[in-house]
């Protein structure tokens, strides 16, 4: 992310919340083990390991809903670490770019020249490929659940590779970092920012996107988007833009996805609030009523520098919509955009096949800083869960159920935002409380909840005002405060789910404050992690929690829960640190993004890294999981600098070997590995390659020998050598299933 600021570790939960249930919360621990403390690892089975599969139909319901690959191996030899300039793939594979920052997709634009020199990016690839996913196209143009020749890929295009405000690789000479912003700075960024329809297909052997396909769009933050759910309407949501409170500009910082039982694609909002400005005095503006409570909560106190300076770009009101401030004279907002920010924050649907039909931000789902939504398994006459993490350091798991119960005609409705409008509009939003005997709770977020009710931090008036501030909902009842939960996804095999928890700065056995945290059994690890002569403490290598749902399935309001694996480096102690006694050929740190194969049942794991890239890039792993249960308790006992012992008990799933999970990609330089997709027959998967040369310096824009980065025209794809974000395609050359 940005080297300006660091969105992803952004903390404003400083609420009192326990990290577990108060009677036992002398006990928790989160990660492991701060440099010099003691370590001591008990081991007791976990019990009440019999699955039952998500949406309480018993594993042959879910088999007949969703088939489940047979049983498999992992086929490939492991990539080994690396810190070259290049993707590398496992012998017998090959990885070619199809689609890259600026390409253009649609209306004639050129092609590109990669020297700072582009405009009109409205109609090329937009920055920062991240979440991804697949919709197949008939020869003839129509929607196909079979097609693997012809498709469409929805990209997120998350954000901008920055330093001190100004995107400088969009920039001849690097771009203005002083403020005001010129105009067509601005509008470049900003038009980099979003989502693309782009449509991809493989002749012969060769896969390639299609420059002037009639389905390729862009969705930038100034599209028009509709709000829906309990928001649309009120009062929090009117603005200069949409006096009734129905519409909203765009989507922004758009990073995990979803794709939805009925086809249409889903993205979530992340890091969105770093965005606005708010000055020095917006607190008095507002008389310092509740919504000064609401913007501090979401990051975003009065005098906050914005992330790229978008508000200064002039006096049009697609620059001042970034300045949050209340500048108008009105009660309700409709002469400024001192609400503009509650229009942030989403799950944005999306028909990837029609572009026609207007975005929809599904407000049920919660606001905050979104990344992945995943569904439970689809069992007809059951409500459909879908399941979602909070990217910011402290912050929460939630998950929705709906109100209407999945109807199998739905699979393939006349119209896909129809069906959003039955299934995401109505429902259930919950938070989740985890206890340190390896069970937990989903809490309701609820304005007839009687604790949300009465809660003394913040008066909510409606669900609505519940909804777009979720976080302090979720504060009210006593969530638990994870280690910013990024992607998550579920196990077609048995409906579990998985959450990449990436790692957390903040956590310290000595915690004192509000924003640091002492470990806790869902984040059982403290300790320090060098990367050369800099320590890293808390959490830094961050790890993958497993849960089981209830008996109820989806609807369930009680769960059980272990870690998967511990991200740690090979040679770290495995009774502190390495607790999933990790190999050289395993090992990665910061998981980020999560995706389980339709086709083969493979999970793939892909890293956000800045603990272990002395050692290597960012990589991806492909893993065999098992299940919730299959491993045992462990017991971390911490000594204080008071010489009192913190005793933490976690759950550790059994330990991966060499065939249940191993590093497939190594990526190039300074880069993130993000986003998968894959054709329905599993032989070629989509993967993003996002910011390669990211740490390059502003002031080296001029020498490309000095950027950190020149993929992908080191590889051969565009032209110039700024460093571009790109989309790959990934296939065996004898033609077989990827990973297998």
């Amino acid at each position: 992310m940005s080297t300006l600021n660091d969105f992803n570790n952004e903390n404003s939960n400083t609420s009192d919340n326990p990290t577990f249930d108060s009677v036992l919360k002398a006990r928790l621990s989160r990660r492991g083990m701060l440099l010099g403390s003691m370590a001591s690892v008990g081991t007791a089975v976990l019990g009440g390991t019999a699955l039952t599969a998500c949406g309480g139909g018993g594993t042959t319901a879910v088999a007949a809903t969703t088939p489940v690959a047979a049983a498999i191996t992992l086929g490939f030899g492991a990539v080994a670490k690396s810190l070259a300039d290049k993707v590398t793939v496992p012998a017998g594979y090959t990885a070619s770019v199809i689609y890259a920052l600026g390409d253009p997709i649609l209306n004639g634009a050129s092609a590109f020249k990669n020297d700072g020199s582009d405009s009109d990016f409205e109609n090329r690839g937009g920055d920062h490929h991240d979440g991804m996913e697949w919709y197949g196209l008939s020869a003839t143009g129509q929607p196909s659940l079979t097609s693997t020749d012809r498709g469409l890929l929805a990209i997120n295009h998350e954000a901008t590779t920055d330093e001190t405000r100004s995107s400088f690789f969009l920039h001849t000479n690097g771009g203005t970092s002083t403020l005001p912003r010129p105009a067509a700075e601005v509008d470049k960024e900003v038009a980099v920012h979003g989502i693309a329809v782009v449509e991809v297909k493989k002749t012969g052997d060769s896969w390639a996107y299609v420059k002037d396909s009639a389905f390729n769009f862009r969705l930038t933050p100034l599209s028009d988007v509709e709000m829906a759910g309990p928001v649309r309407g009120n009062a929090l949501m009117v603005t200069k833009y949409s006096t009734n409170g129905t519409r909203t500009r765009g989507t922004l910082n758009n990073c995990g996805t979803g794709k939805t039982p009925w086809g249409s694609f889903l993205t979530g909002e992340e890091n969105w609030a770093g965005y606005f400005f708010r000055n020095a005095t917006d607190n008095t503006a507002r008389a310092n009523d509740k919504s000064v409570t609401a913007l501090n909560r979401y990051g975003r106190a009065q005098g906050a520098a914005s992330r790229h300076g978008w508000e200064t770009g002039g006096s049009a009101d697609k620059y001042m919509r970034w300045d949050n401030s209340k500048l108008g004279t009105s009660t309700d907002g409709s002469d400024d955009c001192r609400n503009e920010m509650n229009g942030m924050g989403y799950i944005v649907e999306i028909d990837p096949y029609d572009k026609t039909r207007t975005a929809k931000k599904r407000s049920a789902l919660g606001r905050f800083a979104h990344e992945s939504a995943a569904f439970s398994v689809p069992t007809a006459g059951k409500p459909l869960g879908v399941y979602m993490g909070d990217d910011s350091r402290n912050e929460y798991i939630y998950k929705f159920v709906s109100a209407a119960n999945w109807d199998a005609a739905d699979a393939a409705p006349a119209n896909r935002m129809a069906a959003g409008d039955k299934y995401l509009d109505n429902g259930k939003l919950y938070v989740a409380k985890f206890n340190s005997d390896g069970t937990g709770q989903w809490i309701e977020l609820s304005i007839s909840n009687p604790t949300i009710a009465a809660y003394a931090g913040y008066k909510f008036a409606d669900q609505a005002d519940v909804c777009v501030n979720a976080r302090l909902a979720a504060d009210a009842v006593g969530a638990t405060k994870m280690d910013r939960p990024e992607w998550c996804a579920v196990n077609p095999a048995n409906g579990e789910i998985y959450y990449t928890l990436t790692n957390n700065s903040n956590r310290n056995v000595n915690a004192t404050g509000s924003s640091q945290l002492v470990p806790d059994s869902t984040n059982p690890r403290a300790y320090t992690d060098m990367k050369g002569s800099s320590a890293q403490n808390g959490n830094p290598n961050g790890h993958i929690l497993r849960v089981k749902e209830g008996a109820a399935g989806a609807a369930a309001t009680t769960l059980t829960w272990d870690i998967y694996a511990f991200g740690a480096e090979s040679g770290a102690d495995t009774s502190k640190v390495n607790l999933s006694s990790l190999t050289s050929d395993q090992d990665f740190s910061s998981p980020d993004g999560l995706v389980f194969s339709p086709s083969t049942g493979i999970m793939w794991i892909q890293t956000d890294d800045g603990a272990y890239t002395d050692v290597t890039n960012c990589m991806m792993l492909a893993a065999l999981p098992g299940q919730v249960g299959d491993g045992g308790k462990k017991t971390l006992n911490y000594t204080k600098t008071d010489g009192s012992t913190l005793a933490v008990d976690t759950y550790v799933g059994k330990t991966p070997t060499a065939t249940t999970l191993k590093r497939f990609l190594v990526g190039s330089a300074a880069s993130e590995i993000t986003g998968l997709c894959e054709t329905p027959d599993g032989k070629a998967i989509f993967i993003n390659i996002q910011h390669p040369g990211e740490n390059t310096k502003m002031a080296d824009i001029a020498d490309p020998s000095k950027y950190t980065s020149q993929w992908p025209s080191n590889a051969g794809y565009g032209a110039g050598k700024r460093p571009r974000s790109a989309t790959i395609v990934i296939t065996k050359n004898d033609g077989g299933k990827i990973g297998t």
